[in-house]
Protein backbone atom coordinates (compact mmCIF):
# COMPACT_ATOMS: atom_id res chain seq x y z
CA UNK A 1 0.00 0.00 0.00
CA UNK A 2 2.64 2.55 1.20
CA UNK A 3 4.73 1.52 -1.98
CA UNK A 4 1.46 2.46 -4.18
CA UNK A 5 1.18 5.57 -2.57
CA UNK A 6 4.80 6.88 -3.11
CA UNK A 7 4.90 5.92 -6.72
CA UNK A 8 7.01 8.22 -8.66
CA UNK A 9 7.61 10.69 -6.66
CA UNK A 10 9.26 13.50 -7.00
CA UNK A 11 11.99 16.01 -4.92
CA UNK A 12 9.09 18.41 -4.42
CA UNK A 13 6.26 16.44 -3.21
CA UNK A 14 8.84 14.46 -0.91
CA UNK A 15 9.76 18.25 0.70
CA UNK A 16 5.87 18.88 0.24
CA UNK A 17 5.08 15.98 2.85
CA UNK A 18 8.28 16.44 5.22
CA UNK A 19 7.29 19.79 5.55
CA UNK A 20 3.83 18.87 6.77
CA UNK A 21 4.81 16.15 8.67
CA UNK A 22 7.07 18.69 10.71
CA UNK A 23 4.06 21.09 10.74
CA UNK A 24 1.93 18.73 12.36
CA UNK A 25 4.40 18.02 14.92
CA UNK A 26 6.20 21.35 15.83
CA UNK A 27 3.33 23.47 15.40
CA UNK A 28 1.29 21.67 18.64
CA UNK A 29 4.61 20.96 20.35
CA UNK A 30 5.42 25.25 19.96
CA UNK A 31 1.46 25.66 21.37
CA UNK A 32 1.36 23.31 24.21
CA UNK A 33 4.89 23.01 25.39
CA UNK A 34 6.05 26.65 25.07
CA UNK A 35 5.47 29.03 27.83
CA UNK A 36 2.79 31.93 26.83
CA UNK A 37 5.30 34.60 27.23
CA UNK A 38 7.75 32.95 25.04
CA UNK A 39 8.47 34.69 21.74
CA UNK A 40 8.27 31.02 20.58
CA UNK A 41 4.61 30.25 21.83
CA UNK A 42 1.74 29.29 19.37
CA UNK A 43 -1.91 30.88 20.58
CA UNK A 44 -3.94 28.55 20.45
CA UNK A 45 -6.63 30.71 17.89
CA UNK A 46 -3.98 30.91 15.88
CA UNK A 47 -3.44 26.80 15.70
CA UNK A 48 -7.23 26.53 14.84
CA UNK A 49 -7.31 29.13 11.68
CA UNK A 50 -4.07 27.42 10.63
CA UNK A 51 -6.17 24.33 11.00
CA UNK A 52 -8.96 25.88 9.25
CA UNK A 53 -6.81 27.02 6.46
CA UNK A 54 -4.96 23.43 5.87
CA UNK A 55 -8.82 22.16 5.57
CA UNK A 56 -9.42 24.55 2.61
CA UNK A 57 -5.89 23.22 1.45
CA UNK A 58 -7.35 20.01 1.01
CA UNK A 59 -9.96 21.30 -0.12
CA UNK A 60 -8.56 22.61 -2.91
CA UNK A 61 -6.24 19.41 -3.50
CA UNK A 62 -9.48 18.01 -4.09
CA UNK A 63 -10.20 20.24 -6.79
CA UNK A 64 -7.06 20.47 -8.65
CA UNK A 65 -7.20 16.81 -9.10
CA UNK A 66 -10.80 16.68 -11.00
CA UNK A 67 -9.78 20.45 -12.77
CA UNK A 68 -5.89 20.40 -12.97
CA UNK A 69 -5.82 16.92 -14.35
CA UNK A 70 -9.11 16.16 -15.85
CA UNK A 71 -10.04 19.21 -17.04
CA UNK A 72 -13.29 19.37 -15.14
CA UNK A 73 -13.98 22.33 -13.86
CA UNK A 74 -16.22 22.13 -11.14
CA UNK A 75 -18.08 24.94 -9.33
CA UNK A 76 -20.17 23.00 -6.57
CA UNK A 77 -17.23 21.35 -4.65
CA UNK A 78 -18.58 23.50 -1.50
CA UNK A 79 -21.43 21.14 -1.74
CA UNK A 80 -19.25 18.18 -1.07
CA UNK A 81 -17.18 20.03 1.69
CA UNK A 82 -20.46 20.90 3.38
CA UNK A 83 -21.62 17.72 3.39
CA UNK A 84 -19.08 16.47 5.17
CA UNK A 85 -19.06 19.23 7.45
CA UNK A 86 -22.83 18.60 8.50
CA UNK A 87 -22.28 14.72 9.22
CA UNK A 88 -19.36 15.67 11.23
CA UNK A 89 -21.85 18.64 12.87
CA UNK A 90 -24.51 16.15 13.28
CA UNK A 91 -22.35 13.73 15.05
CA UNK A 92 -21.22 16.95 17.26
CA UNK A 93 -24.35 18.16 18.46
CA UNK A 94 -25.12 14.49 19.32
CA UNK A 95 -22.75 14.91 21.69
CA UNK A 96 -24.19 17.36 23.79
CA UNK A 97 -26.96 15.96 25.12
CA UNK A 98 -28.33 16.98 28.39
CA UNK A 99 -26.05 20.05 28.32
CA UNK A 100 -28.07 22.06 25.31
CA UNK A 101 -30.33 25.02 26.44
CA UNK A 102 -32.99 23.22 26.63
CA UNK A 103 -31.71 20.24 28.77
CA UNK A 104 -33.31 17.36 26.15
CA UNK A 105 -30.81 14.38 26.10
CA UNK A 106 -31.51 13.53 22.61
CA UNK A 107 -32.79 16.17 20.87
CA UNK A 108 -30.77 19.27 19.87
CA UNK A 109 -31.87 22.61 21.42
CA UNK A 110 -33.08 23.79 17.90
CA UNK A 111 -35.82 21.00 17.41
CA UNK A 112 -36.79 21.76 20.65
CA UNK A 113 -37.20 25.19 19.42
CA UNK A 114 -39.28 23.95 16.81
CA UNK A 115 -41.37 21.70 18.38
CA UNK A 116 -40.29 19.03 17.21
CA UNK A 117 -41.30 15.63 19.34
CA UNK A 118 -38.98 12.85 17.91
CA UNK A 119 -35.41 12.53 16.35
CA UNK A 120 -35.41 12.54 12.27
CA UNK A 121 -34.25 9.30 10.83
CA UNK A 122 -31.76 10.73 9.08
CA UNK A 123 -29.71 12.21 12.58
CA UNK A 124 -30.46 8.29 13.75
CA UNK A 125 -26.65 6.97 14.42
CA UNK A 126 -24.64 9.93 14.65
CA UNK A 127 -23.97 9.66 18.47
CA UNK A 128 -21.76 7.13 16.82
CA UNK A 129 -18.09 8.45 15.72
CA UNK A 130 -17.36 5.63 13.27
CA UNK A 131 -20.78 5.87 11.91
CA UNK A 132 -20.11 9.85 11.34
CA UNK A 133 -16.90 8.92 9.53
CA UNK A 134 -18.42 6.55 7.42
CA UNK A 135 -20.67 9.14 6.68
CA UNK A 136 -17.75 12.29 5.81
CA UNK A 137 -16.99 9.99 2.98
CA UNK A 138 -20.03 8.14 1.90
CA UNK A 139 -22.76 11.20 1.39
CA UNK A 140 -20.49 13.65 -0.32
CA UNK A 141 -18.87 10.20 -2.61
CA UNK A 142 -22.64 8.98 -3.38
CA UNK A 143 -23.89 12.42 -4.06
CA UNK A 144 -21.32 12.54 -6.92
CA UNK A 145 -21.20 8.69 -8.20
CA UNK A 146 -24.95 10.24 -9.21
CA UNK A 147 -24.36 13.17 -10.21
CA UNK A 148 -21.31 12.68 -12.01
CA UNK A 149 -23.21 9.40 -13.55
CA UNK A 150 -26.03 11.60 -15.38
CA UNK A 151 -23.53 14.36 -16.24
CA UNK A 152 -20.90 12.05 -17.59
CA UNK A 153 -22.76 9.82 -19.65
CA UNK A 154 -24.60 12.64 -21.06
CA UNK A 155 -21.41 14.22 -22.36
CA UNK A 156 -21.82 17.16 -20.50
CA UNK A 157 -18.78 19.36 -20.88
CA UNK A 158 -17.08 22.82 -20.55
CA UNK A 159 -18.82 25.63 -19.19
CA UNK A 160 -22.45 23.54 -19.30
CA UNK A 161 -20.80 21.34 -16.90
CA UNK A 162 -19.70 24.03 -14.91
CA UNK A 163 -23.01 25.83 -14.73
CA UNK A 164 -24.76 22.55 -13.70
CA UNK A 165 -22.47 21.76 -10.89
CA UNK A 166 -23.14 25.62 -9.72
CA UNK A 167 -26.97 25.13 -9.38
CA UNK A 168 -26.51 21.56 -7.62
CA UNK A 169 -24.47 23.31 -4.81
CA UNK A 170 -27.12 26.37 -4.85
CA UNK A 171 -30.26 24.08 -4.40
CA UNK A 172 -28.63 22.23 -1.66
CA UNK A 173 -28.17 25.81 0.09
CA UNK A 174 -31.88 26.62 -0.60
CA UNK A 175 -32.80 22.45 0.77
CA UNK A 176 -30.59 23.72 3.92
CA UNK A 177 -31.93 26.60 4.67
CA UNK A 178 -35.13 25.17 5.63
CA UNK A 179 -35.95 24.87 8.91
CA UNK A 180 -38.07 21.20 7.92
CA UNK A 181 -35.39 19.34 6.55
CA UNK A 182 -33.80 19.00 9.96
CA UNK A 183 -30.39 20.38 9.41
CA UNK A 184 -30.98 23.79 11.59
CA UNK A 185 -32.15 26.01 8.94
CA UNK A 186 -30.25 29.45 8.43
CA UNK A 187 -28.22 28.63 12.04
CA UNK A 188 -27.08 26.04 10.92
CA UNK A 189 -25.24 23.60 13.60
CA UNK A 190 -23.11 25.05 16.75
CA UNK A 191 -22.45 25.15 20.84
CA UNK A 192 -20.35 21.81 20.31
CA UNK A 193 -18.78 20.06 23.20
CA UNK A 194 -17.10 17.30 22.75
CA UNK A 195 -15.33 15.51 19.99
CA UNK A 196 -15.22 11.39 20.81
CA UNK A 197 -14.90 12.20 25.26
CA UNK A 198 -12.48 15.19 24.53
CA UNK A 199 -13.67 19.15 25.44
CA UNK A 200 -13.91 20.67 21.83
CA UNK A 201 -12.24 23.89 23.49
CA UNK A 202 -9.56 22.50 25.24
CA UNK A 203 -5.64 23.68 23.73
CA UNK A 204 -4.60 19.59 23.54
CA UNK A 205 -8.06 18.63 21.39
CA UNK A 206 -7.22 22.20 19.28
CA UNK A 207 -3.78 20.94 18.64
CA UNK A 208 -5.07 17.16 17.85
CA UNK A 209 -7.03 18.81 15.37
CA UNK A 210 -4.50 20.68 13.80
CA UNK A 211 -2.43 18.08 13.42
CA UNK A 212 -4.65 15.40 12.01
CA UNK A 213 -5.75 17.62 9.24
CA UNK A 214 -2.06 18.04 8.04
CA UNK A 215 -1.62 14.32 8.13
CA UNK A 216 -5.06 14.20 6.24
CA UNK A 217 -3.12 16.97 3.94
CA UNK A 218 -0.54 14.97 3.45
CA UNK A 219 -2.33 11.57 2.89
CA UNK A 220 -4.83 13.19 0.36
CA UNK A 221 -1.51 14.38 -1.62
CA UNK A 222 -0.61 10.94 -1.29
CA UNK A 223 -3.75 9.09 -2.65
CA UNK A 224 -4.03 12.08 -5.50
CA UNK A 225 -0.44 12.20 -6.41
CA UNK A 226 -0.30 8.23 -7.06
CA UNK A 227 -3.23 8.89 -9.36
CA UNK A 228 -1.92 11.74 -11.65
CA UNK A 229 1.86 10.01 -11.71
CA UNK A 230 0.49 6.74 -12.89
CA UNK A 231 -0.89 5.41 -16.13
CA UNK A 232 -4.86 6.27 -14.90
CA UNK A 233 -3.27 9.76 -14.56
CA UNK A 234 -1.84 9.91 -18.04
CA UNK A 235 -5.83 8.80 -18.99
CA UNK A 236 -6.62 12.04 -17.44
CA UNK A 237 -4.30 14.20 -19.10
CA UNK A 238 -5.17 13.29 -22.16
CA UNK A 239 -8.96 13.71 -21.82
CA UNK A 240 -8.19 16.95 -20.20
CA UNK A 241 -6.25 17.64 -23.52
CA UNK A 242 -8.52 15.94 -25.89
CA UNK A 243 -11.42 14.20 -25.04
CA UNK A 244 -12.86 12.97 -28.35
CA UNK A 245 -9.73 11.91 -29.44
CA UNK A 246 -9.12 9.90 -25.93
CA UNK A 247 -12.93 8.66 -26.50
CA UNK A 248 -12.27 7.40 -30.45
CA UNK A 249 -9.00 5.19 -29.10
CA UNK A 250 -11.22 3.06 -26.99
CA UNK A 251 -10.95 4.79 -23.59
CA UNK A 252 -14.49 4.68 -21.81
CA UNK A 253 -14.05 8.24 -20.41
CA UNK A 254 -16.95 8.66 -18.82
CA UNK A 255 -15.78 6.12 -16.17
CA UNK A 256 -12.68 7.87 -15.99
CA UNK A 257 -14.10 10.90 -15.05
CA UNK A 258 -16.49 9.36 -12.83
CA UNK A 259 -13.98 7.68 -10.90
CA UNK A 260 -11.81 10.81 -10.12
CA UNK A 261 -14.89 12.89 -9.56
CA UNK A 262 -15.74 10.45 -6.76
CA UNK A 263 -12.26 10.18 -5.01
CA UNK A 264 -12.30 14.29 -5.45
CA UNK A 265 -15.72 14.57 -3.62
CA UNK A 266 -14.71 12.07 -0.81
CA UNK A 267 -11.60 14.21 -0.23
CA UNK A 268 -13.54 17.28 -0.18
CA UNK A 269 -16.08 15.83 2.71
CA UNK A 270 -13.15 15.09 4.64
CA UNK A 271 -12.08 18.77 4.41
CA UNK A 272 -15.31 20.15 5.55
CA UNK A 273 -15.16 17.50 8.70
CA UNK A 274 -11.77 18.90 9.78
CA UNK A 275 -12.95 22.43 8.93
CA UNK A 276 -16.17 22.29 11.50
CA UNK A 277 -14.82 21.27 14.56
CA UNK A 278 -12.23 24.12 14.17
CA UNK A 279 -14.29 26.50 13.37
CA UNK A 280 -16.82 26.07 15.67
CA UNK A 281 -20.24 25.73 13.39
CA UNK A 282 -21.52 24.67 9.65
CA UNK A 283 -24.50 26.73 8.14
CA UNK A 284 -25.70 26.92 4.79
CA UNK A 285 -23.76 29.24 3.91
CA UNK A 286 -20.73 26.88 3.24
CA UNK A 287 -23.28 25.73 0.69
CA UNK A 288 -22.80 29.47 -1.11
CA UNK A 289 -21.58 28.90 -5.00
CA UNK A 290 -19.12 32.07 -3.88
CA UNK A 291 -17.52 29.51 -1.72
CA UNK A 292 -16.99 26.96 -4.59
CA UNK A 293 -15.71 29.75 -6.97
CA UNK A 294 -13.22 30.89 -4.29
CA UNK A 295 -11.68 27.21 -4.01
CA UNK A 296 -11.00 27.63 -8.21
CA UNK A 297 -9.48 30.85 -7.16
CA UNK A 298 -7.10 29.52 -4.71
CA UNK A 299 -5.65 26.62 -7.21
CA UNK A 300 -5.26 29.13 -10.09
CA UNK A 301 -3.40 31.37 -7.74
CA UNK A 302 -1.22 28.27 -6.54
CA UNK A 303 -1.20 26.43 -10.05
CA UNK A 304 -3.58 24.32 -11.71
CA UNK A 305 -2.33 20.87 -12.38
CA UNK A 306 0.61 21.12 -9.39
CA UNK A 307 -1.28 19.25 -6.52
CA UNK A 308 1.08 21.28 -4.41
CA UNK A 309 0.67 24.68 -5.50
CA UNK A 310 -3.55 24.12 -4.70
CA UNK A 311 -3.01 23.74 -1.46
CA UNK A 312 -0.58 26.65 -0.59
CA UNK A 313 -2.92 28.83 -3.02
CA UNK A 314 -5.90 28.06 -0.58
CA UNK A 315 -3.47 28.73 2.31
CA UNK A 316 -2.01 31.75 0.96
CA UNK A 317 -5.34 33.80 -0.14
CA UNK A 318 -7.37 32.59 2.93
CA UNK A 319 -4.48 34.24 4.55
CA UNK A 320 -4.75 37.62 2.72
CA UNK A 321 -8.64 37.37 3.34
CA UNK A 322 -8.35 37.18 6.99
CA UNK A 323 -5.73 40.28 6.62
CA UNK A 324 -7.53 41.98 4.59
CA UNK A 325 -10.99 41.44 6.28
CA UNK A 326 -9.51 42.58 9.35
CA UNK A 327 -7.81 45.56 7.71
CA UNK A 328 -10.05 46.86 5.20
CA UNK A 329 -13.32 44.99 5.60
CA UNK A 330 -14.52 46.80 2.91
CA UNK A 331 -12.51 46.37 0.17
CA UNK A 332 -11.10 43.03 0.62
CA UNK A 333 -13.60 41.60 -2.20
CA UNK A 334 -12.53 43.43 -4.75
CA UNK A 335 -8.71 42.42 -3.59
CA UNK A 336 -9.59 39.13 -4.54
CA UNK A 337 -10.55 39.57 -7.30
CA UNK A 338 -7.84 41.55 -8.53
CA UNK A 339 -5.36 39.01 -7.40
CA UNK A 340 -7.43 36.12 -9.38
CA UNK A 341 -7.01 38.99 -12.37
CA UNK A 342 -3.32 39.65 -12.14
CA UNK A 343 -3.08 35.83 -11.87
CA UNK A 344 -4.65 35.15 -14.77
CA UNK A 345 -2.82 37.82 -16.77
CA UNK A 346 0.89 38.02 -15.53
CA UNK A 347 0.91 34.38 -14.25
CA UNK A 348 -1.17 31.77 -15.79
CA UNK A 349 0.13 28.91 -14.70
CA UNK A 350 -0.14 29.83 -10.94
CA UNK A 351 2.75 30.56 -8.61
CA UNK A 352 3.77 27.14 -8.31
CA UNK A 353 3.76 26.74 -12.20
CA UNK A 354 5.64 29.64 -12.53
CA UNK A 355 8.49 29.21 -10.23
CA UNK A 356 8.74 25.77 -11.87
CA UNK A 357 9.06 26.78 -15.36
CA UNK A 358 11.99 29.24 -14.36
CA UNK A 359 14.45 27.34 -11.93
CA UNK A 360 13.10 24.75 -15.02
CA UNK A 361 14.24 26.75 -17.83
CA UNK A 362 17.44 28.01 -15.83
CA UNK A 363 18.50 24.22 -14.86
CA UNK A 364 18.50 23.19 -18.75
CA UNK A 365 20.70 26.46 -19.77
CA UNK A 366 23.02 25.53 -17.07
CA UNK A 367 22.92 21.93 -18.36
CA UNK A 368 23.71 23.16 -21.65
Amino acid sequence: MMAFLFHRFDKASLVFIVALALIAVFVPVLNLAVPDGSTFHIPTYLVSLWGKYLSYALLALALDLVWGYCGILSLGHGAFFALGGYAMGMYLMRQIGARGVYADPILPDFMVFLNWKELPITWYFFDHFAYALVMIILVPALLALVFGWFAFRSRVTGVYLSIITQSLTYALLLAFFRNDMGFGGNNGLTDFKDIIGFSIQAPATRATLFSITAVMLAFGFLVARSMVASRFGQVLASIRDAESRTRFLGYRVENYKLLVFVVSAAMAGIAGALYVPQVGIINPSEFAPDNSIEAVIWVAVGGRGTLIGAAIGAVLVNFAKTWLTGTFPDFWLYGLGALFILVTLFLPKGIIGALAARFGARGKGEAA
